[in-house]
């Protein structure tokens, strides 16, 4: 496990790396790419000989009995989260955003609400919208520095209109670790208003020291509308696999979801179901708990000379490699903040307006990367805004 190796991602069709440039203007030559929410790291080595077994058979074809890989992932979530999960409730889907869309298209008709607490993960918008559904943004306030979901002020801008509030837990882009009271205050939220709630649980093996991740199957009450997104993808840089897991416990909803999956072809690919039952392992579990040590390592340092800069501000995180850093306190226009960082100081990042309601003055910054990379990009940042200093 040497998350320290460079390895060269420009040139391999990585949407990080070498879309950068044309999407960004940050050159390729010398740019650090930290905006696309994957890792420049390999994944376990369970994973690789999985995938090498499959190259030396030589022989690609439709994946059957599931049994191994259903029972990877119930070992997995009840060693790592203490969930007893029922693999007769899971359904597995293209990715978490696809599992996403399956269920705007069946549980909700065109012009339908669909809540999201902001800012949150930009795909979740893009889906929704492309959907001809609507929008429902209910802003986070922050306390302490961090965000809260402020459920008492949510009623009063209820319509009626809204059929489906989507969860972000661990939170993407604020790293919050939502705790029990919190996930019981949206439960009961989503319950007044009768709302299927989808939990969108992908960021939930990467929490650091001092929290723990509460999957929402652990709420009371919640079991008769809850949808729960898990992926292995996200925890061991596998999202080229586009695999996910979609559960379901409640039958009819589920018979409903399965029945769509059906109508729209819907299958997983070999790769990715050999590639997730090597990951749901002892070796996995050994590799994830170094991976969170280093990310937590990188953290540090990023926002460290990140928070010394004046008018900087990274967001503290609890999860993720995901940091969120306000502008605000600079006194800048967007525009220049953003172009120091893009062209200063050649960083690609993930602009906060995409975030939806609260993200104007902050940056999105992966620093999923080797530590080199994440020292040179806090001192590009450092001398980008030397003038504050």
């Amino acid at each position: 496990m040497n998350f320290d190796e460079i390895i060269e991602r420009r040139g391999t069709h990585s949407m990080k790396w070498d879309m950068m440039e044309p999407l960004h203007g940050v050159p390729a030559e010398d740019g650090i790419a930290m905006w696309v929410a994957d890792m420049d790291f390999r994944p376990p080595a369970a994973v690789q000989e999985a995938l090498q077994a499959m190259l030396d058979h030589g022989v690609y074809g439709y994946f059957g009995d599931q049994s191994a890989y259903f029972e990877a992932i119930r070992w997995w979530m009840k060693t790592r989260h203490g969930w007893a999960l029922d693999t007769d409730h899971v359904l597995t889907v293209n990715g978490v955003v696809n599992g996403v869309g399956l269920c705007l298209d069946e549980f909700t008709q065109p012009g339908d609400g669909v809540v999201l607490m902001t800012p949150v993960y930009h795909a979740f918008g893009r889906v929704i919208r492309a959907a001809g559904r609507e929008v429902v943004e209910m802003e986070m306030p922050e306390q302490g520095g961090v965000y809260v979901p402020d459920t008492a002020s949510w009623d009063a801008k209820m319509t009626g209109n809204e059929k489906l509030f989507i969860l972000c837990s661990p939170h993407n882009p604020g790293g919050r670790v939502w705790t029990q009271a919190e996930l019981e205050a949206i439960a009961a939220f989503c319950a007044r208003h009768d709302l299927l709630l989808i939990s969108d649980e992908i960021h939930h093996d990467l929490v650091y020291p001092g929290h723990t991740h509460v999957p929402m199957t652990r709420i009371a009450g919640v079991e008769d509308r809850l949808i729960m997104m898990t992926a292995a993808t996200k925890s061991f840089n596998m999202a080229g696999a586009h695999l996910g897991n979609v559960t379901i416990p409640n039958g009819d909803l589920r018979k409903r979801f399965a029945n769509r999956m059906g109508a729209l072809g819907t299958s997983p690919n070999a790769f990715g179901m050999h590639m997730v039952t090597a990951a749901y392992s002892p070796a996995g579990a050994e590799w994830i708990d170094a991976l969170t040590g280093y990310l937590d390592g990188n953290r540090r340092i990023f926002d460290e000379v990140v928070n010394a800069i004046p008018g900087l501000r990274s967001m503290p995180l609890e999860s993720t490699y995901l940091a969120w850093v306000d502008f605000s306190g600079t006194g800048m226009e967007r525009d220049e903040f953003t172009r120091r960082v893009e062209q200063d100081a050649r960083i690609a990042i993930n602009r906060g307006p995409v975030f939806g309601r609260g993200g104007d003055s902050f940056l999105r910054f992966n620093f999923a990367t080797p530590r080199a990379r994440v020292e040179e990009a806090a001192e590009r940042l450092r001398r980008a805004f030397g003038d504050l200093q």
